[in-house]
């Protein structure tokens, strides 16, 4: 039985669309147990009413405005760093959240502390591509200013990723930069690329922004500030689209009806640009499996993101990213 601790308590929405997330997440995985942080009329009542459910009563929450460190360190019996702990004392094996990421980030790296030479946990989510082939991309926004070392190290861990998440056998790996010639980019991107070549002949270059969801690539490494903008500005992009498209349609007739027809295709496409089909981002480089999702979560993210965080479990990663750094595979 694998079991996932699930902060109730965190995200910009109610505790009940948590639980509800979790209730999904038991009923999908039979194999799977919950231990369910958060205040005591949350958790308790919805445990005794569900099996394999543990609760791990809380009397502290951490709020997205909330400085991250500040917060950890003053908040110690939140349902973050309370679960986080119950993690690293082996009453659960991995972790999921829709709260703070810098509160996650930060309780992880303390509570759970990071892999045998791991510099820096990264976070890294599996982005859908045109081709329809997925692409681990990381870092999200853990580390703003990264050594040409660190990137390997990333390159490794999200290579470890896409064995376990996509099931990719030999993972190859792409730099993000500003053109797909190996001179080009920053003096930073470019002893990066130095670097990565020295690494492995898994490494396949340099890349641009426009191959991020192009599917070319199992895995785009960049450093924490670049991978953060690029994210973000997928996210806008996104949603400008969307608010043209109803726009167009409010406005004509003709464009309406079309938009009847074409609605399942676009909420396909919405779901896919979601991240809640794949559970949001995973921290790799901790000792353990922490999986962090939009604060504006939703059933279907708390669930897959618990189901996610187990598969992570029962395949192993954190034993992979090892091995892979030891090996330099």
């Amino acid at each position: 039985m694998t079991t996932i601790c699930v902060d109730a308590m965190g995200g910009d929405e109610r505790p009940e669309v948590v639980l509800e997330g979790v209730a999904a997440a038991l009923a999908a995985d039979g194999e799977l147990s919950v231990l369910v942080a958060g205040d005591e009329d949350v958790v308790v009542p919805f445990c005794a009413a569900h099996e394999r459910a543990r609760a791990l009563v809380t009397t502290q929450s951490i709020g997205m405005s909330e400085h991250p460190t500040d917060a950890v360190r003053a908040k110690r019996d939140s349902s973050i760093v309370r679960g986080l702990g119950a993690v690293r004392a082996g009453e659960a094996d991995g972790f999921f959240s829709a709260g703070s990421t810098g509160a996650v980030f930060a309780a992880a790296t303390l509570g759970i502390g990071r892999i045998r030479g791991i510099r820096r946990p990264a976070l890294a989510c599996a982005v859908p591509g045109s081709s329809g082939r997925m692409t681990v991309f990381l870092d999200m926004g853990a580390n703003a200013d990264v050594r040409p070392e660190m990137l390997v190290q990333f390159a490794h861990m999200g290579r470890a990723y896409a064995r376990v998440a996509l099931g990719v056998e030999s993972p190859r790996v792409a730099l993000l930069s500003n053109g797909s010639e190996d001179s080009k980019g920053s003096e930073a991107a470019i002893a990066a690329h130095e670097a990565l070549a020295q690494a492995g002949p898994w490494f396949a270059g340099n890349c641009e922004g426009t191959d991020i969801l192009a599917g070319r690539f199992d895995v785009i490494v960049c450093d924490g500030f670049s991978g953060n903008v690029a994210v973000k500005t997928l996210e806008g992009t996104a949603k400008f689209i969307m608010a043209e498209v109803r726009r167009a349609v409010a406005g004509s007739k003709r464009a309406a009806a079309g938009a009847l027809l074409l609605r399942p295709a676009l909420k396909s496409v919405a779901e896919s640009l979601s991240g809640d089909r794949y559970g949001g981002a995973i921290l790799l480089g901790a000792k353990a499996p922490v999986l962090i999702g939009h604060g504006a979560t939703s059933v279907e993210a708390v669930k897959n993101g618990t189901l996610a965080a187990a598969k992570a479990v029962r395949g192993h990663l954190v034993d992979k990213i090892s091995e892979g750094i030891g090996q330099g595979e």
